[in-house]
């Protein structure tokens, strides 16, 4: 079990969150899944909920105002100055869709795309640090990049995130570990060709 209790050093999956038109059937579905409870942040929050492991939290959901053709849960990744890897991210050739703003008081977040078209959060952690609870059953352990182009996809994550990469893994699969500077892997990014758009997936631990 992981129980964090200071803010995820930067490059670090830290908080994933889901919008959807149905939250109530959502909730239901993850509560029933995972075994979370869910927490309304209230209207100044625009109903932003946080899902909850043994009190904890460990995830978000938010009610989208029209359906779209898919949902997926968004991944964010800590900083700790949000301003400065936006400019990571431009000067790496990435685009902005929500430039840096504060969040009430829990933080600083921006939501860019990276080179191979696929949508990220980072999140720089003030009142909120983000998942507290992650590698066990009911939280996230793992996160992928699915693209058709994973060369150029791991060379934008080293120039925002000055990652290391391990290729060698077992298997006949074009794959590839992202590596903080302390060598701990924090994601992984799988190379397929009959990939549409390219995206993140989350991984949920489960017993």
């Amino acid at each position: 079990m992981v129980k964090l209790t200071a803010g995820a050093p930067a490059g670090t999956p830290n908080w994933i969150d889901l919008g959807i038109p149905d939250l109530a059937e959502a909730m239901d579905f993850y509560g029933a899944l995972l075994g979370w409870e869910f927490q309304d942040y209230g209207p100044e929050a625009g109903h932003y909920h946080a899902c909850l492991l043994r009190g904890e939290q460990v995830a978000g959901m938010m009610q989208l105002p029209e359906p779209a053709p898919a949902y997926w849960w968004s991944v964010y990744f800590a900083t700790d100055d949000c301003d400065a890897t936006v400019k990571r991210v431009t000067d790496a050739r990435g685009t902005i869709v929500n430039a840096p703003m504060d969040v009430l008081d829990q933080g600083r977040m921006a939501i860019v795309i990276d080179t191979v078209g696929a949508q990220f959060g980072l999140w720089q952690g003030r009142a909120h640090l983000g998942s507290v609870i992650v590698n066990e059953p009911g939280s996230f352990v793992w996160n992928e990049l699915v693209t058709p182009a994973p060369a150029e996809a791991a060379e934008f994550y080293q120039a925002v995130f000055d990652y290391s990469l391990t290729t060698d893994v077992p298997g006949d699969v074009d794959y590839t570990v992202l590596n903080r500077a302390d060598g701990q892997g924090i994601g992984g990014i799988l190379g397929d060709p009959g990939a549409g758009d390219a995206a993140w997936f989350t991984y949920f631990d489960v017993a």
